[in-house]
């Protein structure tokens, strides 16, 4: 049993991940303001003590600890560890992701709004005196009144707070004894801070290091743009705990080490996480090459901006007055998606020739990294996979991902080397393994192609996984919300959801590559609107009436698609340059513009042709989504 403490963006994402497994599991929150659809949690509401806290866990056999409250609790984290610490009960910490403070102030802007930062909040109180401050708008939030009270108490201030409009909230500030006339009320998601700050005019802003989810950046960005100060109170620092996430992968993985038996399947690394893991380790040895330092995880970036760590396999290295060379290997995970290079050892070897030493400018920083490709990686035969021919099959976002990961480790070891940084990535066993796949179809020889785009195999092919999609569909319906978006993942999603800003996170969901099953579901559910995403990989496959759309099973048709082009008026070149592309994704380059919204109506026709009577007492909405993120219809 789980027991989740949240009331947060990040306590939603946890019982996201915890109603896949369709297990009971505990979620408490201190009030009970925070609207949430549980299916199989149970909610608990009301603060708990050290006392409350170890009872209930041993009352309910309670085998993992999660802390996903807000990152301001002090109180409730230094409860839940002691409390972990005390039963010997794992606990993991889903923390937010923050912005780069210097980053997001950078030099210039930070010459005309210099940077006020404070660890406390009578720190904060103290600043403001002392400078003489009298006008101030705090966006901190209803607990931080108290906290302020030295500064709002004194008679020359003319202090306001934005707090949510809800009774709770103004039974703290009666008990502060702050004067209600200086409340500025605001509901998620309408506040309209521009006007707000028009309105008011405060000689400073005080506002929390509240993180990506807290929208922090997008504050600093309002403020500073129309001139006012600025001062921020930094998160606390945190206790220890057994391990910190700060992403849905990240949480899902912990769930999965420490409760192997909760989630029906278990996910996995991507061939290009392997590689960007086996980079970074080796980096790291490289640059600090002492005897019996040991790596044996190493931490990732992933795409989506979070962090997850890898199990480092091996490491070995050779350093010469000329040349420093160490090799990592990280074994592929697939988890349980059924995949050919599940336990292959993935290899990168860094390396710096001194021989090559030479200037370079911050311009050239992306090209002091030089990936290659080594034995068991294929390479590139055919044009339209993206990468160059005759390179290695390594696709565009490990590539990308295995550059910033190593910049990221080397702005901690500045200046930047003079010489390149080589990095080959090889798979010991590729090339037999490779025959197995659909890399010789691809124009790909040799060896695997290093892939992902998300760094995670979230396994799509068993009867658990279309479960998992049953339970998220159920937990979909059960919010009320009046459409329930279906993406292949979480590329398509990221596009889609800007059209749909009124749903509810819990109203998009993933079907993987079985379409077909969650339309089902959507009916067996009486879901009524229901929008389909669909990446042109997938919508080609599925417009010829395959509903699963797993590579394994079915490839694309050339042949069907020239008949799709005849029939929606292509010209002779664009039907016959059909033939000679690789994958679907090519038809975005390959269609001139004057056929490409007939062709691409044709294709969702065909789409909803096969779809349309899964959903016979419901409406559905076909979306194709290009690279670039355009929605056509």
């Amino acid at each position: 049993m789980i027991l989740i403490l949240g009331g947060t963006t990040e306590g939603r994402k946890v019982v996201g991940i915890a109603e896949e497994a369709g297990k009971p599991y505990y979620y408490s929150t201190k009030g009970d303001e925070q609207e949430i659809s549980l299916q199989h949690g149970i909610r608990l509401t009301g603060a708990l003590t050290q006392t409350t806290m170890k009872a209930f866990c041993r009352k309910n056999g309670i085998r993992l600890l999660v802390d996903a409250a807000h990152p301001f609790a002090e109180q409730l984290h230094a409860t839940v560890t002691a409390v972990s610490q005390a039963l010997g009960i794992p606990c993991v910490r889903y923390e937010r992701m923050y912005d780069d403070l210097f980053k997001l102030f950078n030099e210039e802007m930070y010459d005309e709004y210099p940077l006020k930062l404070r660890e406390k909040y009578e720190e904060l109180s103290e600043l403001l005196n002392e400078e003489g401050i009298h006008r101030v708008l705090a966006l901190t939030g209803v607990q931080s009144i108290p906290k302020l009270k030295p500064f709002w108490k004194k008679k020359e201030s003319e202090c306001y707070f934005r707090i949510l409009d809800r009774e709770s909230s103004r039974e703290i500030v009666r008990k502060a004894g702050f004067p209600e006339d200086r409340l500025v009320y605001y509901t998620p998601g309408k506040e309209n801070l521009p006007e707000l700050l028009r309105q008011l005019s405060p000689e400073v802003v005080l506002l929390k290091e509240s993180g990506v989810s807290g929208g922090f950046s997008e504050k600093v960005n309002i403020i500073t743009e129309q001139g006012i100060r600025l001062y921020i109170l930094l998160r606390p620092s945190l206790p220890p705990y057994d391990q910190t996430v700060n992403g849905v992968n990240g949480m899902r993985r912990a769930i999965e080490h420490f409760l192997p038996d909760f989630l029906p399947l278990r996910s996995g690394l991507t061939t290009g996480t392997c590689a960007t893991a086996a980079a970074s380790a080796a980096l790291r040895k490289l640059l600090s090459p002492i005897p019996g330092n040991r790596i044996e995880d190493v931490s990732v970036l992933l795409p989506n901006g979070e962090k997850i760590a890898v199990p480092v396999h091996s490491v070995t290295g050779s350093f010469t007055d000329r040349r420093m060379e160490v090799s990592c290997t990280v074994i592929k995970d697939g988890g349980d998606d059924p995949d050919v290079t599940n336990g292959l050892p993935i290899v990168a070897t860094v390396s710096i020739d001194i021989s090559e030493e030479k200037p370079h400018t911050e311009g050239e920083r992306q090209q002091v990294i030089q990936i290659h490709g080594g034995q068991g990686v294929g390479t590139v035969t055919l044009p339209g996979l993206g990468l160059e021919v005759g390179g290695p099959a390594i696709n565009t976002t490990p590539r990308q991902m295995i550059t910033e990961n190593l910049l990221h480790i080397l702005d901690r070891h500045k200046p930047l080397p003079t010489a390149p940084i080589h990095v080959t990535i090889s798979v010991p066993g590729g090339e037999e393994v490779a025959a197995r796949t659909f890399n010789p179809r691809l124009g790909v020889v040799g060896g695997i192609s290093i892939i992902g785009t998300s760094g995670i195999v979230k396994p799509f092919s068993s009867e658990a996984f279309v479960n998992s999609i049953r339970k998220e569909m159920s937990v979909a319906r059960a919010t009320g919300s009046p459409r329930i978006v279906i993406n292949s993942g979480a590329k398509s999603e990221k596009y889609i959801r800007s059209l749909y800003p009124e749903l509810p996170s819990q109203a998009f969901v993933h079907y993987g590559n079985f379409i077909g099953e969650t339309i089902r579901m959507a009916a067996e559910l009486d879901i009524r609107q229901l929008t389909l995403g669909v990446m042109i990989g997938k919508a080609v496959k599925l417009a010829e009436g395959h509903l699963d759309t797993h590579s394994k099973k079915v490839t694309m048709n050339k042949e069907f698609l020239k008949e799709i082009a005849r029939q929606s008026g292509c010209n002779t070149a664009t039907v016959t340059a059909i033939e000679g592309i690789t994958l679907a994704r090519e038809l975005w380059e390959l269609l001139p513009e004057a056929e490409l919204q007939a062709f691409c109506s044709l294709l969702i026709e065909q789409c909803h042709r096969h779809c349309d009577p899964l959903l016979p007492d419901g409406e559905l909405t076909i979306l194709l989504i290009t690279e670039e993120g355009k929605v056509i219809r």
